[in-house]
């Protein structure tokens, strides 16, 4: 446990310590937000959900696609 607290604390002061290093990791916490939440929202629809009414038709047109060799 003493080494936990050993590096929970190098990260603490690293970060308390940091000028230029909090404006920037705010600017990547806001990148990661546009991709993963913006992104998904309006340019990955879920077809699945879309297309097929039962958890069983998606699971066997998703069987199907996978197991298609062409």
């Amino acid at each position: 446990m003493k080494i936990l607290k050993k590096i929970a604390h190098f990260y603490y002061e690293g970060f308390r310590q940091m000028t230029w290093g909090k404006s920037l990791w705010v600017i990547i916490l806001i990148k990661l937000f546009v991709m993963f939440f913006v992104l998904k929202l309006f340019f990955f629809p879920d077809l699945l959900k879309q297309n097929f009414k039962t958890d069983k038709e998606r699971g066997d047109y998703v069987i199907e696609n996978l197991t298609n060799i062409k």
